[in-house]
């Protein structure tokens, strides 16, 4: 088994590979150290075969331990050592020993979508810890699982998950297409698999939902949507989404209902005022000032007096400004990004408003925009949103309100025409519940 192992991997600086002899049989075992649980190879192999020796028990411990799994392919013993796992050859046969290493043993705590009344655990980085925490959230016999590998060289395991009574079939099936159809060497991320099996490289909104939470990922399993969990990653994708999907969290199931609905009544408004305001400004103050009354027009272009060019020129430095603040204080060190990014861009608006750069009312919108753009709670829809404003803003440069008004009916159409695994993005999901549990009431009966 080591010669062949040998040719295999090349010998690697990494791999122990030992031939054991305890005084009545020999054995050789394989095993990378870095990647397998020391303490485990020394309580299930080890001191069996060394401190504890008997040739029926160590020979029925192989053959009915579930952690021993006969390997009798020998080109699938590379890719056994490289998961973590020790090959053993006794009596002529090859087997594998699960004793892979595991870097977490507890839930992570939300970072991305933190919540004030619900749990506070999210997935982490370890597959089966993952799978534990989904089935701990969503106990229920008809979930159901499906394991796959994906990725040339990365091998990384995938599971996916739905319920199998209330699943939206055509969806399930082509998923498991596009899945199928993927052809990538390295696979790290959830989002990175989320990119190319939903085709959104070309999208301007997403059409997977990313999450970290597992009561999130649960409701969705409940509402008929499939999850997919990544080995090595701490976000779940959730599959077909709508438009609404993006803009619900958590907090609005554990609020009062009236409560959870004006919260987010008002998350609308700011992703409508994030994606035009600095369009609309751009369009009153320099084509269309008539939709303001003569006082606040007056006080508009009394604010611009000292601003030497266009207005549309002084919206792209100060949303040049907040993207480059709000990059700043995701790159820096946590402990020193937010105040970095407020004291900068304290600094930097009153600056640039002294020296005559924008205007007051700039530093306004400006301020607006950044807040708003800050209430959406999917990261994902919130990049989206904030590269759909630069498209209202070229269009009310050559266009003023006429182009506001009709790249919002364009990004409607658009929005209309896009489809999720087969699901229209802006339907209400409820309908589709209802005609699934109409289809299955007719089938039943």
């Amino acid at each position: 088994m080591l010669d062949r192992i040998k040719s295999i991997l090349k010998d690697p600086a990494d791999l122990t590979m030992e031939t054991m002899d305890n005084g009545y049989t020999r054995m050789e075992l394989c095993f990378f150290p870095s990647m397998c649980d020391l303490k485990e190879i020394k309580d299930g192999i080890l001191i069996p075969f060394s401190y504890r020796f008997d040739p029926d028990e160590f020979r029925r411990m192989l053959n009915s331990d579930l952690c021993f799994i006969e390997a009798g392919k020998p080109e699938e013993w590379g890719n056994m050592l490289l998961k973590g796992c020790a090959l053993l050859e006794y009596e002529g046969k090859v087997f594998c020993y699960a004793a892979i290493r595991k870097m977490q043993d507890k839930p992570a705590d939300t970072e991305v979508e933190a919540s004030l009344q619900g749990p506070q655990s999210a997935f982490t980085e370890d597959l089966d810890l993952n799978t534990y925490l989904l089935r701990l959230r969503y106990n229920s016999p008809t979930l159901q699982a499906e394991k796959l590998e994906k990725g040339e060289l990365s091998n990384t395991r995938i599971m996916i998950f739905y319920d199998r009574n209330l699943v939206d079939e055509p969806s399930l099936e082509e998923l498991r297409k596009k899945l199928k159809n993927i052809e990538m060497k390295l696979v790290q991320a959830s989002g990175q698999l989320g990119m190319y099996m939903g085709g959104s490289r070309f999208s301007m909104f997403p059409i997977t939902l990313k999450t970290e939470r597992p009561d999130r990922i649960a409701q969705l399993i409940q509402r008929g949507k499939v999850a997919l969990l990544v080995d090595g990653s701490r976000f779940a994708i959730a599959l077909p989404v709508r438009f609404f999907d993006f803009m619900h969290a958590m907090d609005d199931d554990y609020e009062p209902f009236w409560m959870g609905r004006l919260i987010i009544a008002f998350r609308y408004i700011g992703m409508l005022l994030s994606m035009t305001l600095p369009s609309l400004y751009i369009s009153i103050s320099s084509y269309n000032p008539e939709f303001f009354r003569v006082q606040l027009a007056f006080s508009v272009d009394g604010s611009r007096a000292a601003v030497p060019y266009p207005s549309f020129i002084e919206v792209f430095i100060m949303l040049f400004m907040i993207e480059a603040l709000i990059e700043a204080s995701i790159r820096l060190p946590r402990f020193v990004g937010s105040t970095a990014a407020t004291v900068g861009g304290l600094i930097l608006g009153q600056a640039a408003q002294q020296a005559g750069l924008v205007s007051s009312i700039m530093i306004i919108v400006t301020s607006v925009v950044a807040i708003s753009n800050f209430v959406i709670p999917n990261s994902s829809f919130s990049y989206s949103i904030r590269a759909m404003k630069y498209i209202f803003v070229v269009a009310s440069i050559f266009y003023g309100m006429v182009g506001v008004i009709i790249t919002m009916f364009l990004v409607v159409v658009y929005l209309c025409n896009l489809r999720s695994f087969g699901q229209p993005y802006l339907s209400l999901f409820k309908q589709g519940e209802e005609q699934r549990r109409a289809r299955r009431g007719a089938e039943s009966s």
